[in-house]
């Protein structure tokens, strides 16, 4: 498949990927591509009727628990820690007027 990148393909993978390339780098991504390519027509001679598809590389699975809470109502000992206090809620500075 390498024999399908030419000058018109990477100069339109440039203008996409909004990229302005010098020749020298225009002929290294030629390469880079063609490279690619033919690593991709390497992987389609794989035999892989006896692979199952699937989304990831590894098993994913949910694990769900029950919402519990476990730390309770604690206020008093929060507030505890609050400069100043009005009404169960921390007073803070004014930020704007």
């Amino acid at each position: 498949m390498a024999n399908i990148v030419d000058d018109e393909m990477i100069e339109y993978v440039g203008i996409l990927a909004k990229l302005e390339l010098s020749g020298k780098e225009k002929e290294q991504a030629k390469a880079d591509m063609g490279k690619m390519l033919d690593y991709i027509d390497k992987l389609q001679e794989l035999d892989t009727s006896g692979v199952e598809a699937m989304s990831h590389v590894f098993g994913v699975k949910n694990v769900f628990r029950e919402d519990v809470v476990t730390n309770g109502d604690r206020r008093e000992d929060i507030l505890k820690n609050a400069p100043e206090e009005k009404n169960g809620m921390f007073m803070v500075p004014r930020t704007f007027l």
